[in-house]
């Protein structure tokens, strides 16, 4: 279908909700009117009651293809996106292959093209060796580049002091990075080992990987970043100490340091470990009740700019493994949307503030080309939202491959019920139309 008349919906848009229809042809927002639209279309999606939400674009996940997609892959991973209300997605460069040269990168590209149903971009990774292939990127074809300055898969961690000091100073598109420090990490691990053995629990995780770690290379990555006025942005905040060294005085666009917060770190904390185990085993771990919410007041008060998932499987396997064997990181694509809007109606956030977190700041961040906006001429990227029905998570309503959730037993109390990627309806109550796949995003750089 070339033409889509949304109408009586509630749009949630830059600060504002207010009712309007929305007529949306091959693929973009053609007309937004308070008045009504009555132009005939195609299809046509009553709303009454509903809320209009630019569609959520999630600036960090590990989608698992190529190399690792017995955990996910970009269709499976995809399909979960979507129906959770994430229209563009921006993945990791920690496959395997990792993604540390264009041609790498590339195929990814090629692969997501065939089979995503959100629309998509990858960063490139970094390692001690590879500034000639950064250099050759186009910063208006890719997110940005990634720098993980805690362990990785492969060769992925950046240590080697003069390679470090040469990417801050050369690459000039956005660099992104993991901020752990290493030496310290292992240095932990041993003090606790040697202390409780190789049964340790999962409960020293953020000792471990404790908010010293995270401190010592995210303040280093930023004095590195302010020294060569470059464009860093640091990925999964998780301790209150790291708040300082952000900003909120001045305007996004403006900024040079900006920083995301991620959907466990503002709802789990050390507690939940008991419960949960190592199926909130994240890396950067989930930390205090005290740092989950000085970074919810942060991700509220801006100096947190954006919020993502680090949406990373693995198999419930390997979860249940012991503690210094299962790996870090878990499924959270399909259920970001509806765990913020649980905050909205536990009275902790305003709708508003959602989009401007989940949908506008991510766009004006990484400078996407006509996406995380309702606004005439625009990308129809959208998303209905029923915030009067409920839903419990199960194994049998989880998409993602793994075939688990955090959130399993939790009741949400709003639904998605549809989602549209450039004007196509991929996602309508539970039901998908895999005719059409997602796009590249573009950067306006």
């Amino acid at each position: 279908m070339s033409t889509i008349l949304i109408r009586n919906a509630k749009l949630v848009n830059e600060g504002k909700t207010f009712r309007a229809d929305v007529f949306i042809r091959n693929g973009f927002i053609e007309k937004i009117d308070t008045n009504g639209i009555a132009m005939p279309a195609d299809k046509l999606i009553n709303a009454e009651g509903k809320f209009l939400l630019p569609g959520v674009i999630d600036d960090q996940v590990h989608f698992r293809d190529p190399g690792l997609t017995n955990k996910g892959d970009l269709y499976t991973e995809s399909k979960a996106a979507v129906a959770g209300g994430v229209t563009s997605f921006m993945d990791q460069p920690n496959t395997i292959p990792n993604a540390v040269t264009l041609d790498l990168l590339e195929e990814k590209y090629t692969r997501a093209s065939q089979c995503s149903l959100a629309n998509y971009s990858f960063f490139m990774g970094t390692t001690n060796k590879n500034l000639n292939e950064l250099l050759k990127v186009d910063e208006t074809k890719i997110c940005g580049v990634k720098m993980f300055l805690g362990s990785s898969t492969g060769d992925m961690l950046v240590d080697d002091p003069i390679a470090l000091e040469n990417i801050f100073k050369n690459v000039k598109t956005l660099i992104a990075a993991h901020c752990e420090d290493d030496p310290m990490i292992k240095q932990n691990q041993a003090k606790y080992i040697a202390e409780f053995g190789e049964g340790l629990s999962v409960k020293y995780h953020p000792l471990i990987r404790s908010e010293e770690a995270c401190f010592k290379s995210s303040s280093f990555a930023v004095a590195l970043a302010k020294k060569h006025n470059t464009r860093f942005h640091i990925f999964h905040l998780s301790t209150a100490k790291e708040l300082e060294l952000l900003r909120n005085d001045i305007p996004l666009n403006e900024k040079r340091i900006t920083a995301e917060a991620c959907i466990h770190h503002l709802w789990f904390s050390d507690k939940d470990y008991e419960e949960k185990g190592n199926f909130i085993k994240w890396n950067p771990s989930i930390k205090t009740a005290a740092d989950r919410e000085a970074i919810f007041n942060a991700m509220l008060d801006g100096r947190i700019d954006v919020i993502a998932t680090d949406h990373a499987p693995h198999t419930i396997e390997e979860k249940n493994q012991t503690y210094l064997k299962a790996p870090s990181g878990g499924p959270l694509i399909q259920h970001s949307l509806n765990a913020m809007l649980e905050f909205y109606h536990r009275g902790k956030i305003s709708l508003e503030k959602i989009v401007e977190k989940m949908c506008h700041n991510v766009a004006i961040l990484f400078e996407i080309d006509r996406r995380g906006f309702i606004r005439e001429g625009f990308y129809a990227d959208l998303v209905l939202v029923d915030l009067k029905k409920e839903y419990t998570v199960t194994k049998e309503n989880i998409l993602a491959k793994c075939g688990w959730s955090p959130f399993e037993g939790t009741t949400f109390h709003s639904m998605i019920t549809h989602t549209i990627v450039n004007g196509h309806l991929v996602y309508e109550n539970g039901v998908f139309d895999e005719s059409k796949k997602g796009k590249r995003l573009n950067f306006n750089r």
